[in-house]
């Protein structure tokens, strides 16, 4: 079931008493020859599987070794064994990464299972029938014997929050996330969660930065930089998604700064030009002297994968970018590579999106023309609308309100989204959930007291909003699940922990300056990327929705799709799902464009139906 994670090996470890198998399907990156697992230490007592990579492993190996350990492999993955020998639970702290990982120690009678602290690689768990299953995919532990049903507290939820918002959980009734930044530890007894990590922002009143600009953006350059390189250490050809935004330019610029020339460069290209990146993109490439690949990705090809990639995302999606990330992926794979840099994670922490600038301009203290300013904004953001709340913004006395005594726009933008889709759903389940408010539910899953509380309103927004959309989505349906999907792995420089420790520190003026996004980091690195892009606006990677091509292949597919599965549907009312498909060709375009990402959700849910037999 996860051969696509892992097609270079599998190996399977049973302990001798039968209690404990661990199985590992790799994708070989370093270490080709030697670095198979499971592995275990010097005497057999421990043994553990790794997904991922660890880096700067070279180092903590060699102090490893001073300390008397020895090592079989090369690999990165090895380390994980002999820390733990040393430093017990602590030794996650040391880990630098991407990675998920179970731990078997024969001593204890102890299984430990860890997940990096943004939750960058998945890892799942169920206990059933007195047997504690875990699994990078849920399609593993269904293929291990574990019943496939809805959560249907989950779903209900998701339709409101375009994605669950607790970080514990998933679509599939009692199987569970070990949440980014956890370790999960299991005895005969029981099992227990434990927090190791959490980014957190200084209290505002208290936050002293003591830093001028320019050292600023040096020492956030220099981790940048490090972040980087680290994740270049690869025994195959690495490789670079590059769109035409700074994250993935900058991040091509440092690697040609270092590496030089003939760096391959991989890009999705559509055909509505709003949407098509290629001609920045190619140029950013030629400026870096990369290797540019361009990849076509059409509305028709959309159509025909996308019940395949909502099977390896798992969770439902909101537009067809995943499919566009699915197909570029098979790109790579296709082009010899198996290893890339990817730009995700930049926004979440640098405030990138247009509605993180809207609720500073709302909320915020100090602004002149703020009105003026707020205008500006959704004239220059044609794409980013859906989460920018218009003239008839409201921070009404609801449970947001209350908690968090401010309503972030983008979350004000979900809450009227919501309304459509609540307004097909069923009978059934609305009466079951009825009060079940989800955004109660959100705020329930955030320490308020200790996370946002004191904190500027820019952090409180990013706090909220990675916490909601990071993990539960976007390393999902556009991060691993969409590389993995065809064996390749994606590694993430901006969500290096170094180096938002570092970001979280810096007050919002270095965030957004005068209303530009990004300050710190278009300055870091502007001398390694173009000018085009240096003073490029964000441009949100979504595909065309639908509303945009006359006679839209994707929409035909959805329609269509939804119309044949009518009666199998869960959840929504026939009824009104059947007018609301027969009447979408004819509304207005941008009531299709508003409409698109729950359509694409309800399809998901359709997909998700078949492909897991829900």
């Amino acid at each position: 079931a996860m051969y696509h994670r892992g097609p270079d090996g599998r190996r399977l470890w049973i302990s001798e008493d039968g209690n404990v198998a661990l199985g590992h399907t790799r994708l070989s990156i370093i270490d080709l020859e030697g670095g198979n697992q499971p592995i275990s230490n010097e005497d057999g007592r421990i043994w553990a599987v790794v997904n991922g990579e660890i880096y700067d492993f070279e180092r903590i190996r060699g102090e490893l070794r001073e300390k008397g350990h020895q090592f079989k492999t090369a690999s990165d993955s090895e380390v994980l064994i002999h820390l733990y020998e040393e430093l017990g639970l602590d030794a996650v702290h040391q880990l630098r990464g991407e990675f998920a990982f179970i731990l078997w120690d024969s001593k204890t009678k102890r299984l430990i299972a860890g997940r990096d602290r943004f939750g960058i690689k998945p890892l799942y768990y169920t206990n059933q029938n007195g047997i504690l299953y875990l699994a990078s995919e849920v399609k593993a532990l269904i293929a291990a014997g574990v019943e496939a049903k809805w959560d249907e507290e989950s779903l209900y939820i998701s339709c409101h929050l375009g994605t669950i918002p607790m970080q514990n959980r998933s679509l599939f009734k009692g199987v569970f996330q070990v949440p980014p930044g956890h370790i999960l530890v299991a005895n005969g007894y029981d099992h227990r969660l434990y927090q190791y990590w959490d980014f957190n922002y200084p209290i505002d009143d208290d936050h002293q930065f003591n830093l001028s600009d320019e050292e600023a953006i040096e020492k956030f350059r220099n981790y940048f930089e490090e972040a980087v390189n680290l994740r270049l250490r690869a025994d195959v050809p690495v490789g670079v998604y590059l769109s035409g935004g700074i994250d993935s330019c900058s991040i091509l610029g440092t690697i040609a700064k270092y590496r030089g020339t003939g760096v391959k460069a991989f890009s999705i290209c559509f055909q509505d030009a709003v949407y098509n990146e290629a001609d920045i993109a190619k140029e950013m490439a030629e400026f870096a002297s990369a290797e540019f690949s361009p990849y076509l990705v059409t509305s028709e090809m959309m159509a025909n994968n996308f019940i395949e990639s909502i099977r390896h995302s798992e969770i439902l999606s909101i537009n067809p970018h995943s499919v566009a990330k699915f197909l570029l992926s098979k790109h790579v794979r296709d082009s010899g590579y198996k290893v890339v840099l990817t730009g995700e994670g930049s926004d979440e922490i640098l405030a990138g999106y247009a509605h993180f600038r809207q609720d500073l301009l709302v909320y915020g203290k100090g602004y002149k023309n703020r009105e003026l300013s707020l205008e500006n904004l959704f004239k220059s953001n044609e794409i980013s609308h859906e989460l920018l709340i218009s003239n008839e913004f409201t921070d009404d006395d609801n449970i947001i309100k209350k908690r968090l005594d401010f309503v972030p726009s983008w979350l004000q933008q979900l809450k009227l989204h919501s309304l459509r889709i609540k307004a097909i759903l069923n009978e059934d389940i609305v009466a079951l959930f009825q009060d079940n408010d989800p955004y109660k539910v959100f705020l329930d899953d955030i320490d308020i007291q200790n996370k946002l509380r004191g904190r500027h309103i820019l952090n409180q927004s990013l706090y909220l909003w990675s916490k909601l959309s990071l993990q539960g989505y976007l390393l999902s349906n556009l991060g691993d699940r969409m590389e993995m999907s065809h064996s390749v792995e994606g590694r993430v420089p901006f969500l290096d922990h170094k180096l938002v420790e570092y970001v979280t520190k810096l007050p919002a003026h270095l965030k957004i300056r005068d209303m530009t996004e990004k300050f710190i980091l278009r300055e870091a690195v502007r001398n390694v990327v173009t000018k085009s892009v240096y003073e490029r606006q964000k441009h949100p990677f979504v595909a065309p929705p639908s509303a945009v091509i006359k006679e839209d292949p994707f929409q035909k597919f959805v329609c269509e799709y939804i119309g044949d599965n009518i009666n199998k549907i869960p959840f929504f009312k026939k009824q009104k799902l059947e007018e609301m498909i027969r009447n979408l060709p004819n509304v207005k375009e941008d009531e299709r464009k508003a409409m698109d990402p729950f359509v694409t959700a309800i399809a998901s849910v359709v997909a998700m139906q078949q492909q897991f037999g829900l």
